[in-house]
């Protein structure tokens, strides 16, 4: 089975986009034809989304799927008139929030992102700078950092540090496990004074061997044996240092944040 969704916003889209895919990954077997539709704030726009959501109705003969989180009912009712099954984002909130707050909603569209905090949004730009300037132990200088990843190359640490300080301004550092300290199992020495905010990420041999010949196809660096002895070597250092630590194979970056702010203790929202 094969359908076709539509995320729409007044805004960027990121939201619908985020709590659909969330909500479409509960039906296996359902292969979704996926298109965002960002920016849909007047009139005109939402009657060319209309129309683009009704002629795919047309070609496939199946009913689209909408989820939207435009917040003008106005916008939302031209969208409607295509026929598409519309699942708005914000309906099950709006009505409580108005009984609880004794207060109508505005509708207005380029709400949810249109307001920017100056000192969050320099926050964010520091903490990715520090993740950039201290990926796979470019600079030693850990003295800032609220976390700093271990774990073997292409393991996942440099997209989880940037993911962490994009959303949550959080200052993470990561220092890629060489053969030598693998081949010592001992902790670098840069890294002991900052034992306590040590986290560990491996991964799979098999899924790592894949990755890394991507990146450097036939080499002894991509062989399953080198993968398989590099991760037994830092499950060993990292037990005998007592440093946490998660496999990555099957968990989203979001969920490998999550697991490390609770490990930590942060507790941050998202910007």
């Amino acid at each position: 089975m094969q359908r076709t969704v539509f995320f729409i916003s007044d805004s960027t889209g990121i939201t619908a986009e985020t709590i659909g895919n969330s909500i479409l990954a509960q039906f296996e077997g359902v292969q979704f034809e996926k298109h965002r539709l960002p920016f849909i704030d007047d009139a005109h726009k939402a009657e060319a989304a209309a129309l683009r959501i009704k002629t795919r109705y047309a070609q496939t003969g199946q009913r689209p799927i909408v989820v939207n989180t435009m917040a003008s009912r106005d916008l939302c009712e031209i969208v409607a008139e295509s026929g598409a099954l519309m699942l708005d984002v914000f309906a099950p909130f709006i009505g409580p929030l108005e009984d609880e707050l004794g207060a109508k909603r505005s509708g207005m569209v380029n709400r949810s992102h249109g307001l920017v905090d100056f000192d969050k949004y320099e926050a964010r730009i520091n903490a990715t700078n520090y993740a950039l300037s201290h990926d796979d132990g470019l600079d030693v200088d850990y003295a800032q950092a609220d976390l700093i990843l271990v774990g073997v190359s292409r393991s996942g640490k440099t997209p989880t540090c940037l993911y962490m300080a994009l959303h949550y301004g959080v200052s993470a550092a990561n220092y890629p496990l060489t053969d030598d300290d693998l081949d010592k199992l001992e902790l670098p020495v840069r890294l002991r004074p900052y034992k306590d905010r040590l986290f560990g990420l491996t991964i799979d041999a098999q899924r790592l061997a894949q990755i890394r010949e991507q990146r450097r196809a036939n080499s002894r660096y991509a062989t399953l044996e080198q993968c398989r002895w590099e991760l037994a070597q830092a499950d060993k250092l990292m037990r005998r240092e007592g440093i946490p630590n998660l496999n990555t194979t099957h968990v989203s970056i979001e969920e490998i944040a999550s697991k490390i702010f609770d490990r930590f203790g942060i507790e941050r929202t998202m910007f």
